[in-house]
């Protein structure tokens, strides 16, 4: 069975698998597979962009979405007579068998399905079946000059996705695997505002309200980051040796840099 495998850490924005994906589909009929992605509306690959924390701790996150392919697809159950699962595992809306069926847009808790007004018709990633038939890569894949999006049989990335995570509901079986998503992330600054100088390798200790424990030293820029975090309650304590220690509690919803920390000596 095929899998997508992202590796976050890998992606550096370009969007080439967005514009690959409108390259490949806009304009061209690759029935009985799927007929012309129309040139503006639809985005079978999204690249969606997210800003993490505040100037001048930011981080940009990018994450390509996509049909799931799920193994439980509600598509299907929607309408079997229309979508149908292929041997490998890509889910294929069938352009003749679903015409007119606008119903079926809403039947993707993903927002994956499209309306094609001029053809009336819903549209969705096929995974570029029609390439995979060739031997070929999906477009998408075979244009990520990083490697960060990759695409083969389940058993070739058996370890990766031991390790990966999905998007949206486990119990659909979704068949798009995430690696490396940074989540979220503190971050600041520790500093001695008598000479006006930074703190380096002063401890910083993060304590979330389930009580696991992080710990780091601040670098030469005197800067604290902790990252890959859920939101919640934490509690940030910083020492530094020959001054008072700083405790302070942290409600986490997004990414943030609680700022500059000034340390009075003992």
């Amino acid at each position: 069975m095929k899998v997508f495998v992202f590796d976050a850490a890998k992606c550096n924005g370009c969007y080439g698998c967005q514009l690959a994906c409108k390259d490949e589909h806009a304009g061209n009929d690759w029935s009985p597979i799927a007929a012309p992605q129309p040139d503006t509306g639809h985005f079978w690959c999204k690249m969606v962009e997210k800003t993490h924390g505040q100037t001048p701790k930011v981080r940009i996150e990018y994450t390509p979405h996509f049909c799931n392919h799920c193994d439980n697809a509600p598509c299907i159950e929607a309408a079997p007579e229309a979508v149908y699962r292929r041997e490998d595992g890509l889910i294929i809306i069938d352009p003749e068998a679903a015409k007119g069926n606008r119903a079926l847009v809403d039947s993707c808790p993903y927002g994956a399905i499209y309306w094609n007004d001029e053809l009336e018709l819903p549209q969705k990633c096929t995974g570029c079946a029609h390439l995979v038939d060739e031997g070929m890569l999906p477009h998408c894949v075979d244009v990520c000059t990083t490697g960060a999006l990759r695409f083969g049989e389940e058993e070739e990335f058996a370890r990766e996705i031991a390790e990966a995570e999905v998007m949206g509901d486990p119990k659909l079986g979704p068949r798009v695997y995430y690696l490396n998503r940074p989540k979220l992330f503190i971050s600041g600054e520790v500093w001695d505002p008598v000479p006006n100088d930074i703190i380096e390798n002063a401890t910083v200790t993060l304590t979330s309200s389930t009580g696991a424990v992080m710990s780091t030293q601040t670098d030469f820029l005197g800067d604290f980051w902790f990252r890959r975090l859920e939101p919640g309650r934490y509690t940030l304590d910083i020492k530094a040796e020959g001054y008072k220690p700083v405790t302070q509690t942290v409600e986490l919803e997004d990414s943030l840099n609680v700022g500059d920390y000034p340390l009075e000596k003992l």
